[in-house]
């Protein structure tokens, strides 16, 4: 199955960056991700802006994927790239031929997953209302928002499998849609979340699309082998530099058991 990682430095950018570049943990998951969906599951592709291709080939992890995929416009084709900090993976999957894996670079899959004809995504999310507010709460300039319902459990799109282009192409154009036409706001969150978890799950329940889950949201938090999502533990890692530490050695030790002949990874990291 192929998959894709997408990065867009465009939010960086915004936020008055000078020079991009990921933190050491971030690198480490980036390298395991794309490796060990290509040991387990098929081809994989980095989808990125003209920053993020020259970053990757500056410090020598092009060889991570099958291609790297210079796809995502700098300026997010006119997309806030504050208010939608990932609203470069919705362009990106619009330009990818399905079926397909969006797969988040702080996300492993550690085994062979099979794949049918409906969505896979992560997991559900809660629709907690301070996240996920009633439709009535966004303001767009022209977008007709369809009749979705409001009561689909979003989906954590960390992983999402897409298996045609038509929900696909219904997913993104409705996406970048709204995200084109959404009023500015200092709202980081809720329109972001819902652009691309809330949207997917609703335009799959608005199509009659099936949908299946990697994790039940309700186990989250319990011992698994299977995936590894980083996402959560992100600013605990920068935060506590004991904990950073022992995730560094662990991945380290991973990736030079299971992909010896990537050691030039952890060598670049430890000299970054």
């Amino acid at each position: 199955m192929n998959a894709i990682h997408i990065v867009s430095t465009a939010p960086f950018f915004a936020k008055g960056g000078k020079s991009y570049r990921m933190e050491d943990f971030d690198l480490y998951c980036t390298a395991l991700s794309a490796l060990c969906w290509r040991k387990y599951n098929g081809k994989i592709t980095l989808c990125a802006d003209s920053r993020a291709d020259e970053y990757f080939r500056s410090i020598g992890f092009a060889p991570l994927w099958d291609e790297i995929n210079v796809c995502i416009p700098d300026d997010l084709e006119g997309i806030d790239p504050e208010m939608f900090w990932a609203g470069g993976k919705l362009l990106a999957l619009r330009e990818t031929p399905a079926p397909v894996v969006m797969l988040d670079t702080d996300f492993i899959v550690w085994k062979t997953l099979p794949f049918g004809h409906g969505i896979i995504a992560a997991h559900r999310e809660e629709l907690y209302p301070d996240i996920y507010p009633p439709l009535g709460y966004f303001r767009t300039k022209d977008h007709i928002i369809p009749a979705f319902s409001e009561s689909v459990l979003p989906l954590n799109t960390a992983f999402l499998y897409i298996p045609d282009n038509d929900f696909k192409s219904f997913y993104t154009s409705q996406a970048i849609s709204f995200m084109k036409s959404a009023e500015k706001s200092g709202d980081r969150l809720c329109n972001m979340v819902f652009a691309e978890q809330r949207m997917a799950a609703m335009c799959a329940e608005y199509t009659g699309t099936p949908v299946k889950t990697l994790l039940d949201k309700d186990f989250l938090f319990f011992p698994q082998d299977s995936f590894t999502h980083l996402w959560g533990a992100k600013q605990a890692m920068r935060d506590d530099p004991a904990l950073r530490g022992d995730l560094l050695r662990k991945f380290k030790a991973r990736l030079l058991s299971d992909f010896p002949e990537y050691s030039f990874v952890a060598d670049i990291i430890n000299e970054g």
